[in-house]
């Protein structure tokens, strides 16, 4: 780990195609934290595939259907050092039926970097839509945009101009405040303007996507909050036995903390002993906010938890809900959304089933002022206060108590339908 340098979880994110995975991997690249040999790897195995230019984005892209079909699938992670600041590349795939994997990568993220090629005919599309109001409502608050593929607009400034003009007003509409989010215009393939400074656009005095990453704040960690971590996955690791990975929303978790994990084992929860902490393979005594980390507790067995539920410390354990008040805004739903629909919330790194039992009513989306009281139904672009009953046992906190464990996104048929607040809960 970078000894005294602040930790940021940067997201990439974006429509499919507008060069994701190239701009991490040239990043990476140039910054060194790839050598030529594994480059040169990448460059034979693009070659052989008949992807020739996609060495940079397989950098990221690393398992082996994905180098086939050459889409990002899943989450992956990678680290590197600025001169300021330890990142975890989250790099999101921007593929729609991949959608989920970008809510639960963006909720994890500190910073996001929203790529948007500037090839004539691309600019703008559905998904560059979908991903910056997902950033938004997930509670991504610091944005770089990254106007990639600059080579094949000539690199004419009017075409940056252009999509720059673009993609602010799509900010602004979902309450983004333009005029402190960076634009940087740069090719990532060929590696201009991501670490070193491009020669072909003397209209652009602004900075490298590098020397932009610098310039973003520190993320505040709500150490004062109490701790909840999400469960990502359960591994069993020989030698060392159960090992839950997740990464701490809030507060601090020590080695020795008595912890509990909910709703876990039909809804009852289970306790034990925090025996061991490590994050990028190296020993911790404590986790703060924002830290990724696998970690051993003595008393929780391999059946006990899984992906979905969350650790807090025994003296105040998570919420767990059997329905709850959420401010929700309908993003995509083919109809309209009545009582009784039944979508999954994906809230932290659960999915779970849940009901609308009661339409409470519509919002000014501008002033969050009542517009309707008990409306029969909300449609696209509607804001609303629903009751929520959850098919199932899950956790969820309030907005006002503990915002990173509040926020969700709600899916139906492959796409997300409406996201949302938790504002309040009745408990278990």
């Amino acid at each position: 780990m970078a000894k005294g340098k602040v930790h940021i979880n940067l997201v990439f994110i974006g429509h499919v195609d507008h060069g994701k995975s190239t701009s991490v991997g040239r990043l990476l690249y140039d910054t060194k934290n790839i050598d030529e040999q594994s480059m040169r790897k990448l460059r034979d195995r693009a070659k052989e595939l008949g992807k020739v230019g996609f060495e940079f984005a397989f950098i990221m892209d690393n398992l082996k259907e994905e180098q086939e079909r050459g889409v990002t699938i899943d989450l992956a992670h990678r680290k590197f050092e600025t001169p300021k600041y330890y990142f975890t590349i989250i790099d999101a795939p921007g593929h729609k039926d991949f959608i989920k994997n970008m809510i639960t990568g963006a909720s994890q993220a500190d910073a996001a970097v929203l790529v948007v090629s500037a090839n004539p005919g691309d600019g703008v599309q559905a998904q560059t839509k979908e991903h910056v109001f997902l950033a938004r409502t997930l509670g991504v608050n610091q944005l770089i945009v990254y106007i990639n593929k600059m080579d094949m607009a000539k690199y004419e400034q009017k075409r940056y101009d252009e999509v720059k003009q673009q993609v602010s007003a799509l900010l602004k509409s979902v309450g983004y405040k333009t005029d402190e989010i960076p634009f940087v215009a740069g090719a990532s393939l060929l590696g201009e303007n991501v670490a070193n400074k491009s020669q072909n656009m003397s209209w652009y005095t602004g900075k490298t996507l590098l020397e932009t990453l610098d310039t973003l704040k520190e993320p505040e960690k709500p150490t004062q909050l109490p701790l909840r971590l999400p469960i990502q996955d359960v591994y069993k690791i020989t030698g060392i036995g159960v090992v839950p990975v997740g990464r701490v929303e809030t507060g601090i978790m020590k080695v020795n903390d008595k912890v509990i994990v909910v709703p876990a084992r039909e809804g009852k929860g289970v306790t034990g002993e925090v025996k061991s902490i490590e994050m990028h393979h190296e020993q911790m005594q404590q986790a703060e906010p924002g830290d990724n980390i696998g970690f051993n507790v003595r008393g929780i067995g391999e059946k006990d938890i899984a992906r979905g539920d969350v650790l807090g410390h025994t003296t105040n354990a998570p919420t767990v809900v059997t329905e709850f008040t959420a401010q929700i805004v309908v993003l995509n739903h083919p109809t309209v959304v009545t009582v009784g629909y039944t979508p999954v919330f994906h809230v932290h790194t659960a999915q779970v089933a849940c009901q609308i039992i009661k339409i409470e009513k519509k919002l000014d989306p501008a002033t969050g002022q009542t517009k309707e009281e008990n409306p029969d139904f909300i449609k696209n672009g509607d804001v609303a206060i629903v009751k929520v009953k959850p098919m199932q046992a899950m956790v969820v906190e309030k907005q006002k108590d503990i915002p990173q464990l509040a926020r969700f996104a709600v899916r139906d048929s492959g796409s997300t339908v409406a996201a949302g607040m938790c504002i309040d809960v009745v408990k278990k």
